[in-house]
């Protein structure tokens, strides 16, 4: 059975910090695509970040510089550093999986999903 469980979200002012993490079960964690998405009430899901199989990154031009997406085979775990976090980072953020081996980090593209982690950044 897939499952994506996320944690790690929380409340933080403005310039803090927070990781998320994706523990998924049910793939073979280093074939997959994986990423981050987020959603903010009365906004459509967007892709935040997202990694391939081979490591290859890809980031929203909102997030670059300041988010990092990176995985952990060993562990078998995703993480998502939000440093320099601003209030319109402030969304339920979403771990998702892909079986393709590469991605634009679009939605339509992932078809398993976590339960979300909800950010809020206060100014």
């Amino acid at each position: 059975q897939v499952q994506l469980v996320e944690s790690g979200g929380g409340s933080v002012q403005a310039g803090g910090s927070l990781r998320l993490s994706c523990a998924p079960s049910g793939f073979t964690f280093s074939t997959i695509t994986m990423g981050w998405f987020r959603q903010a009430p009365g906004k459509e899901r967007e892709g935040v970040a997202c990694i391939n199989s081979y490591g290859g990154t890809r980031y929203a031009a909102s997030v670059k510089d300041r988010f990092a997406i990176s995985q952990d085979n060993a562990k078998k775990t995703l993480y998502l550093q939000m440093n320099s976090l601003k209030p319109e980072d402030s969304a339920m953020y979403y771990c998702a999986a892909s079986r393709g081996s590469w991605s634009l980090c679009l939605v339509h593209e992932y078809t398993y999903w976590g339960q979300g982690t909800q950010v809020t950044v206060s100014a």
